[in-house]
């Protein structure tokens, strides 16, 4: 493990390293207007949602690293404290990179990028007409972070009204992840498209309390075949299975034919065990992974 101190590197060598690691990050693309009412349209991958009610963005436009120097999207908020926040699909994100040109102040990024400007609800930005989600904003506040290039500055937005695509939505009215297809900045060049086999499902113990790692049988938690995801998974159920459920599973002709295959052989019939159930994990049955776990290792 290589270890880096901030004092020890340049600000852009750790901004660098920072981007690659905290990664990926939604990007917030973000419209806002100046007073004399000129429109900027500009993204920003140091952003996410902190609150739900009230409902709160926060996205931070960074003073420059290289030259220190602000950029149009902060100065227009501190001018008209508004904004539209819009999620970036795949089917946009080249134009949200051409969107991310450094233009003059004062030109239209929806001309440049080739978006369909549609007025807004209750703010003076317009939204993205071709975004699939859009969050129309005041800026409660705009805290700044410091003085120097890397710096940044929290807009810190309350959502008055979401648009979503109807395209999106499931059977039950819910965003489809699938659907929805979004991307999330890394560091350098490097992008992530949540789709695909990128997208998995974890179910997650809101009503009951998982048993953890600590409660399982030393050979099941020193496993050298089970990975930490294996364990997790395992550790989330509420109870292990009976003494009668282990019993009644141990006959089955699998494991009976296992269990004459390494008679002479303990260790080699644990690991096969757990290859076993470490495959039902594969397969999300966690319930026929703990039987299969626990015909050695008896509670």
């Amino acid at each position: 493990m290589k270890t880096f101190y901030p004092k020890d590197l340049t600000t852009q060598e750790f901004h660098g390293l920072l981007q690659g690691a905290v990664a990926p990050r939604p990007i917030a693309f973000a419209s806002t207007i100046d007073k004399a009412g000129n429109v900027n349209l500009s993204p920003f991958s140091f952003f996410n949602l902190f609150s739900t009610n009230p409902a709160i963005l926060i996205f931070s436009p960074s003073r420059r690293v290289r030259d220190n120097t602000t950029k149009h999207t902060l100065q227009n908020v501190l001018e008209v404290p508004e904004v539209v926040i819009h999620v970036v699909h795949f089917g946009m994100v080249e134009q949200m990179s051409l969107a991310s040109s450094e233009y003059a102040k004062g030109v239209n990024e929806f001309d440049k990028a080739g978006f369909t400007q549609v007025q807004s609800n209750e703010v003076k930005p317009p939204r993205i007409k071709e975004a699939h989600v859009a969050f129309e904003c005041k800026v409660n506040e705009v805290k700044s972070l410091g003085d120097s290039g890397g710096a940044g500055n929290l807009v810190i937005c309350e959502v008055l009204v979401a648009h979503v695509n109807e395209a999106i939505l499931d059977e039950m009215g819910l965003i489809d992840p699938r659907k929805l297809d979004a991307v999330a900045r890394l560091g350098g060049n490097w992008y992530s498209r949540a789709s695909g086999a990128s997208l998995f499902q974890i179910p997650k113990p809101l009503r009951t309390l998982g048993l953890g790692i600590d409660q399982m049988p030393l050979e099941v938690k020193n496993s050298a075949i089970l990975s930490g995801n294996n364990l997790g998974r395992l550790g989330n159920v509420e109870s292990f299975p009976s003494e009668a459920e282990i019993a009644a599973f141990g006959q089955s002709a699998e494991i009976q034919e296992m269990r004459v295959r390494f008679q002479h052989d303990q260790d080699s019939l644990i690991d096969h065990l757990h290859l076993l159930a470490k495959e039902a994990l594969d397969e999300d049955d966690v319930d026929r992974a703990w039987l299969i776990l626990l015909q050695d290792n008896g509670l």
